[in-house]
């Protein structure tokens, strides 16, 4: 009877990296009211705000049709603060979407431009012995 292999050979000690990513992100980059940031989502949001979420959804990495459910732009403004560790609450993301709809489209599209353009991360690096 055969005794089963608990370790396999090696050619001595290994070492593993495990790195450590996290972004950091703080607050929104621009206000709820700052909406001559960006003068083309500014009007989108003003005119055919529709058509604005639809860009969004595209640009959060979701299908286009993903506006057309319901409270979708909710969650998604949620995944934006989340994704990118901007400071805030469910609560107000709540309060923001239903409250003040193209606002808070037009600022949720100045976000994603701005944060796919530059992210700040902090890399760190700890190595294991086994």
């Amino acid at each position: 009877m055969e005794l089963p292999v608990l370790t396999q050979p090696g050619l001595g000690e290994t070492t593993t990296t495990v790195t450590t990513i996290t972004q950091t992100g703080g607050g929104w980059s621009s206000g709820l009211l700052d909406v001559c940031g960006d003068t083309s989502s500014c009007l989108m949001g003003a005119f055919v705000p529709c058509c604005l979420d639809l860009s969004l959804a595209h640009q959060y990495g979701e299908c286009v049709c993903l506006p057309l459910l319901p409270g979708s732009t909710f969650a998604m403004r949620v995944g934006i603060r989340e994704r990118f560790k901007i400071r805030g609450s469910v609560c107000e993301d709540w309060t923001t979407v239903y409250c003040c709809y193209p606002l808070a489209l037009c600022q949720m599209i100045r976000e994603m431009k701005k944060r796919l353009k530059t992210q700040i991360y902090t890399v760190s690096t700890m190595l294991e012995s086994s």
